[in-house]
C-alpha cells in the first residue's frame, strides 16, 4: 500500500509541476516560442497540468497536493482512496511523496528549458518559473489570499465526491483554472504546499545561471496558507 502511494503520488505530482512550471517557463524565459504570452496561457496550462496529473495518480485518489490530503483527513472521508485507510502512516506517505514529486517535476522542467534559463538574466523571472511570490508583498494579506484560494479548491473537490459524473479530472482542472483567473492575482495561487516548496528547493539546489535569492522569507506563506485553508474546508464539509 505504501509503495502504491509513493509511486502514484510521486509520479502524479511530478507531472503536475513539470507541466505547470513548464508553462510558466515558456511564458517568462527568454527566447522560448511562448515568451510574452498572455497570463491566460498560464491559467490554462496549470489547469491542464492538473488534468493530466489526476489521471496519472488515479490509483491513490490523485491528491497531488498536501492540502487535499489534509482536507480529507480533517473532513468526513473514511478513506484516502479505495483500500487506503486514513491514518498517520498513510498521511505521512502522501505528504512525502507529494513533496518529492514536486521537486522532481521542477528539476525535469529545468532540464527541458536549460538553454532558456541560461539565456535569461532576470532572477525574479527565473524564480517565478519554480515557485510563487506576491504581487504586493504583505505577508498577512498574502496568507489570507492563499487560505481563501485553497479553501475553495479543497471544499469544491470534496463536493465533487457527492456528484459522481466521470468528469472528475476535467472538473478539477477547470476549478484550478477558475481559481487562477479569479484569485491568482495577489500571490500566484500556490494553493499547494508541495507545489511551491518542492520547486523552491529545486531552484536552490540547481546550478542555474543568473539565479538570485530563493525568497525563503516568503516561503512559509504558500505552505501555511494552504494548510489552514484545507483544514477549514474539511471542517466546512461536515456541516454543508
Amino acid at each position: 500500500m505504501l509503495e502504491t502511494i509513493f509511486l502514484y503520488e510521486i509520479v502524479g505530482t511530478a507531472i503536475l509541476t513539470l507541466l505547470g512550471c513548464g508553462v510558466v517557463a515558456n511564458v517568462l524565459l527568454n527566447k522560448t516560442n511562448g515568451n510574452g504570452s498572455d497570463g491566460i496561457v498560464i491559467f490554462f496550462g496549470w489547469g491542464l497540468a492538473v488534468f493530466c496529473a489526476v489521471y496519472v495518480a488515479y490509483e491513490t485518489g490523485a491528491h497531488i497536493n498536501p492540502a487535499v490530503t489534509l482536507g480529507l483527513l480533517v473532513g468526513p472521508a473514511t478513506e484516502y482512496a479505495p483500500g487506503i485507510p486514513i491514518n498517520a502512516v498513510t498521511t505521512a506517505a502522501y505528504f512525502a511523496a507529494e513533496l518529492i514529486g514536486a521537486w522532481l517535476g521542477a528539476t525535469v522542467c529545468y532540464l527541458a528549458y536549460k538553454k532558456h534559463y541560461d539565456a535569461t538574466e532576470d532572477a525574479s523571472s527565473i524564480l517565478a518559473t519554480f515557485s510563487t511570490g506576491p504581487a504586493i508583498p504583505s505577508y498577512g494579506w498574502n496568507l489570507v489570499t492563499e487560505i481563501i484560494g485553497t479553501f475553495v479548491l479543497v471544499f469544491v473537490i470534496i463536493m465533487f465526491g457527492h456528484t459522481p459524473s466521470g468528469l472528475g479530472p476535467l472538473a478539477v482542472a477547470l476549478l484550478v483554472v477558475s481559481i487562477g483567473a479569479s484569485l491568482g492575482g495577489p500571490t500566484g495561487y500556490a494553493i499547494n504546499p508541495a507545489r511551491d516548496l518542492g520547486p523552491r528547493i529545486a531552484h536552490a539546489l540547481l546550478p542555474i545561471k543568473h539565479k538570485g535569492t530563493n525568497n525563503w522569507s516568503y516561503a512559509w506563506v504558500p505552505i501555511l496558507g494552504p494548510l489552514i485553508g484545507s483544514v477549514l474546508a474539511g471542517l466546512a464539509a461536515y456541516v454543508y
